[in-house]
């Protein structure tokens, strides 16, 4: 499973892509911008499409470039993307993986008219920009079958060789009305057993407990700005045990390390770590955050080979037992990994056809 570092254009430090970096990854193989802050900078998106996104971000070619196309932050504004100009910046920009214009997506507060909606625009968008590369969108809610059985519906869309799932965040996050749990990793498994051909992308995976449910589904790739977020709060992440806040950062509050946590830290093999110790992470400013900001990405990818390791060597209900200790996801990751296995009993009710 591939994670994909989610960019954003106020602030790109630490550049992870340059070997003369002191916070230089090696794993970094792609990085996801928003249509949306280029949209609300207009000499940036200027540029971007002139030099191409490659040149103007200064990440290597071997590195692929993500373009989402922005609706979460179109949407809280009351705005929509404007769709010439986002095809125009596709075209110049060049981006290796590019969304569909614009999706809409659904809250679970909504009502299911209100869902039905959303279903409706975006499988619209999705069959309007069936041809090219453009990557087609559906959305983990209570009409997800709606969105299932009108992609089968649709030869192009059926012939794609990718598609992308939104709709995750504000489940997980138990946003009013949210779905069960189980609710969101049986629909998630029902979309990965119908599109079983087809490499499919996760929007907005956060921390490393997260990266194991998508990984027992089975989904190829995820986006992550969690490391970011953590890190400008002062808090970083440590394999199977969560958030710990490291710096004093203004009113944000957290869990500190207990002893051995620390002595892990001290430990850990990050670039970071290795480079200033944990004095680093406890740093504030700009020299703080990337540290920590090193620290948490690297996490997450030293986390996701872990699970790819385990789950290819057939080693990993045993490793994950003692690997992941005090999380909310623990419960979760054992429902998923009973799917994986076959050990829930009935299917998922794809609903009704759209």
């Amino acid at each position: 499973m591939d994670v994909v570092v989610g960019l954003s254009l106020k602030n790109l430090k630490p550049r992870f892509w340059r070997p003369d970096s002191p916070y230089y990854l090696p794993q970094v193989k792609a990085v996801m911008v928003s249509y949306a802050e280029f949209d609300a900078m207009p000499a940036r998106h200027r540029k971007a499409m002139e030099r191409g996104l490659h040149a103007y971000l200064g990440v290597p070619r071997d590195v692929a470039i993500y373009l989402d196309n922005g609706s979460f932050s179109f949407q809280r504004k009351g705005k929509q993307i404007p769709e010439a100009a986002y095809q125009a910046f596709v075209r110049a920009a060049r981006p290796d993986w590019y969304a569909v214009p614009q999706d809409f997506i659904p809250s679970p507060g909504m009502t299911d008219a209100e869902q039905r909606h959303c279903v409706v625009e975006t499988m619209q968008m999705n069959r309007t920009y069936s041809y090219d590369g453009f990557v087609p969108v559906l959305h983990v809610s209570r009409l997800l079958g709606d969105y299932v059985a009108a992609f089968q519906a649709h030869p192009e869309l059926t012939g794609k060789r990718g598609l992308a799932i939104g709709g995750i965040v504000p489940n997980l996050l138990r946003a009013p009305k949210a779905m069960p749990y189980p609710a969101v990793l049986r629909g998630l498994q029902h979309v990965r057993e119908v599109f079983a051909d087809k490499k499919l992308h996760l929007f907005g995976v956060g921390g490393t407990a997260t990266l194991h449910l998508a990984a027992l589904i089975g989904i190829d790739s995820v986006d992550s700005s969690g490391w970011r977020n953590r890190a400008a709060r002062g808090i970083v992440q440590l394999p199977g045990r969560g958030d710990r806040l490291v710096a004093e950062l203004g009113s944000w509050r957290g869990r500190e390390p207990d002893d051995l946590e620390w002595a892990l830290l001290k430990a850990c093999g990050c670039p970071a770590c290795q480079r200033y110790g944990v004095k680093g992470l406890r740093e504030s400013k700009i020299e703080g955050f990337c540290k920590r900001a090193t620290h948490n990405l690297w996490t997450l990818f030293q986390e996701a080979e872990a699970i790819e390791h385990h789950l290819t060597e057939g080693t990993y209900e045993p490793w994950y037992k003692e690997h992941i200790e005090n999380s909310i996801y623990r419960p979760l990751i054992d429902y998923a990994l009973l799917l994986q296995q076959g050990g829930v009993q009935g299917g998922y009710n794809p609903g009704a056809t759209c």
